[in-house]
């Protein structure tokens, strides 16, 4: 018997829209939708994927760069969209004030799956586990995916790692994590200096620094890919954040199954498909 297979295909990360595809052979689950529609439809024929055949939407907080083509996706697709309550509510609210101040009326998601942060639930032959993380949203989460014992872990947007959320990416066969900016870079960058607060605090990103500590402390080791997320573009430069990570995973690499792929996603354009 084949084995059931897993693919991930990252369609964009970062501050204008965040948005992946989680897939087995008969499942396809869209995390987040921060992108237009437009576009997201765009990148999914691009890397293959049919978006007729997205079986739901699932969403991690309720920031615009993660919810902003979910309205017009959501409704043109017919697919269920599942996220918390509060999230749900949180993000109501910004579309019921946003529809006012266009004169018009917010309209509701007409497939909605609430579920709870920490709580586990199957969509398809995908089985999600979900989890709280450290942000400045209604109630932020992470996601684990596990198809025929495959693990796969997506986490962004976080202030810190902590215990809990470590202990959720263990196992992981392949895990897209937030590698946002770089400290100094931030410091000295273009943000007003309440803004480099809120990005720099407990609830807000994580920095190339903070993966670096959990790279060289409490990972596993086990993933066969590694991708890092959400980096920014003003507070961070791709080979800084590559760099930060090699040298964390270079100091443990004797501890390792084997040596990891590590890939950087991008804001303009979708990664390959990742098939484990």
């Amino acid at each position: 018997m084949l084995r059931n297979m897993v693919r991930i295909t990252v369609l964009g990360s970062g501050s204008r829209g965040n948005s992946t595809v989680v897939a087995s052979s008969t499942t396809r689950i869209l995390v987040d939708a921060g992108l237009s529609c437009k576009e997201t439809l765009k990148r999914l024929r691009l890397m293959g994927e049919e978006p007729e055949k997205l079986s739901a939407i699932i969403i991690s907080h309720e920031h615009s760069d993660h919810v902003g083509g979910l309205p017009v996706l959501a409704r043109k697709l017919k697919v269920p969209v599942y996220m918390t309550a509060p999230t749900h509510l949180a993000w109501f609210r910004s579309e019921r004030q946003e529809a006012r101040r266009a004169g018009e009326e917010a309209v509701a998601l007409e497939r909605l799956e609430l579920f709870e942060a920490g709580h586990s639930f199957a969509i398809g032959d995908v089985a999600v586990a979900s989890f709280t993380i450290p942000h400045d949203a209604a109630d932020p989460v992470g996601f684990t995916f596990k198809i025929d014992g495959v693990k796969v872990g997506i986490v962004t947007d976080l202030g810190y790692m902590p215990a809990s959320v470590r202990q959720h990416l263990r196992g992981c066969a392949g895990l897209v994590i937030e590698s946002n900016h770089d400290l100094e870079m931030l410091r000295v960058g273009p943000y007003p200096w309440q803004v480099k607060q809120r990005v720099m605090s407990r609830v807000g990103h994580l920095s190339n620094e903070s993966l670096a500590e959990f790279f060289a402390g409490d990972y596993d080791g086990g993933a066969a890919f590694l991708v890092l997320a959400h980096l920014s573009e003003q507070n961070n430069h791709p080979e800084i954040a590559r760099r930060a990570a090699e040298l964390a995973l270079a100091g443990r690499a004797s501890l390792f199954q084997g040596p990891s792929r590590l890939m950087l996603a991008s804001q303009t354009q979708p990664l390959e498909p990742i098939t484990l």
